[in-house]
């Protein structure tokens, strides 16, 4: 351990309790910078890496206890920092004695970690053993403390930090039939804790019980994505991908876009055709036909797509965009694109609209009306249709009244 005690890591000083403000955007950068420095040193030498990762876990809470958390952004950059870091320090070549150390100054952490930030680290607590006997050994110290936590009887019961940590390393350890029972005794029904039952099911081969022990679940704050997610990796696993996506697998194929969400279907279910796989998420999505556009463009459903777009209001910025790029390759999508475009602006729709915005719109759109030799057809839509407007102070009619003569 020589080595690693004598590395110099740069975010270590950066780190220092109560370092921060409450502005979280600068400590979401520091996070993402420690992040890419301990990655950065496990391309060349992984026990160095995971000791530099269970140094900035330690650390971590106490430096943004004063920072404001209330959006949500720091907590996701905190958790995706520990989803980064938990395979470095589980993969690290490292002794007995080194992980038994590592493992007990992370655990000090999360006991101390009272906002919480690292709360995470409780369901990797197995992976982090990175053994079995190391795993079990961890779960014969907690599950006592665990059983007491859950004991029927009010004056024993109580709020234990280390729940997930035992589950977790039950799990790890194969102790399948004791993880169950423990589970049974939570004297709340909460997939964070069911969720184990589900794993340990699975793993013994009973999946078809799995799947029940997990459509069993929903409590009044669990989340019907990750119990959804968690059925469909079951049926996936045992080759029934068309019941999976039948069951679960538009429900749990949730994304920031759309168009990530229909992405993240298509991959995982190649078999299944793009039109057939749209039509499905705009069922399960009535009212927002026009938001699935960019996913239909992009699957090269270029009628769909134009369709949808008219369905329902859609960004015009992204109809703009379609316009501009498919103007000589697909002019009359490029120019329907358009007028959709144009339709949602006239009728007070988009964020943060500009007439830059407006006059791109009319731009691109005449621009593939010229490729489809259709400019004086669709100069005389575009006119009847911003004559029509009547949101707000009549924008687009101010921006473009001048290039058609309505002004």
């Amino acid at each position: 351990m020589a080595k690693t005690k004598g590395h110099k890591w740069e975010f270590k000083a950066r780190f220092r309790r109560h370092a921060f403000g409450w502005k979280s955007q600068p400590a979401i950068k520091r996070v993402r910078e420690a992040v890419s420095e301990i990655k950065k040193i496990a391309r060349k030498d992984n026990t160095l890496a995971a000791e530099g990762a269970v140094l900035f876990l330690e650390k971590v809470s106490p430096a943004l206890e004063h920072v404001d958390s209330s959006s949500g952004a720091l907590g996701t950059a905190v958790n995706k920092a520990i989803e980064a870091l938990v395979p470095v320090i589980a993969e690290a070549p490292a002794d007995a004695k080194t992980r038994d150390g590592w493992l007990e100054r992370l655990w000090d952490a999360c006991q101390a970690d009272d906002m919480p930030y690292i709360e995470l680290l409780g369901d990797h607590w197995g992976e982090l053993c990175a053994s079995k006997e190391v795993a079990s050994a961890w779960a014969d110290e907690l599950i006592g403390t665990c059983r007491l936590a859950w004991s029927p009887d009010p004056d024993v019961r109580g709020f234990f930090k280390g729940t997930t940590h035992c589950l977790s390393a039950l799990f790890a350890a194969e102790r399948y039939p004791e993880l169950l029972e423990l589970v049974e005794m939570a004297p709340y029904s909460m997939w964070h804790y069911r969720q184990y039952g589900v794993k340990a099911l699975a793993a013994m081969g009973r999946k078809a019980e799995a799947l029940r022990y997990a459509e069993g679940s929903h409590g009044l704050n669990d989340s019907p994505i990750a119990i959804a997610r968690a059925c469909e990796e079951i049926l996936l696993s045992s080759g029934l991908a068309d019941e999976a996506y039948r069951r679960y697998g538009l429900v749990a194929a949730q994304a920031n876009t759309h168009l990530a969400r229909f992405r993240k279907v298509a991959k995982k279910y190649p078999h299944k055709r793009p039109a057939e796989i749209l039509e499905d998420l705009v069922a399960l999505t009535p009212g927002e036909e026009g938001k699935w556009f960019a996913a239909a463009k992009h699957a090269e459903l270029f009628d769909e797509a134009i369709a949808l777009a008219n369905r329902s209001p859609a960004s015009p910025q992204t109809l703009t965009r379609a316009a501009r790029d498919f103007a000589e390759e697909r002019p009359t999508f490029a120019l329907e694109a358009g007028i959709a475009s144009l339709r949602w602006l006239v009728e007070g729709y988009g964020h943060d609209v500009t007439n830059f915005d407006v006059l791109d719109a009319y731009s691109f759109t005449m621009e593939a009306a010229k490729h489809a030799g259709l400019e004086d057809q669709t100069q005389r839509r575009i006119r009847d249709l911003v004559a029509q407007e009547t949101f707000g102070e009549r924008f687009v009619t101010k921006v473009l009244g001048r290039n058609l003569g309505l002004s």
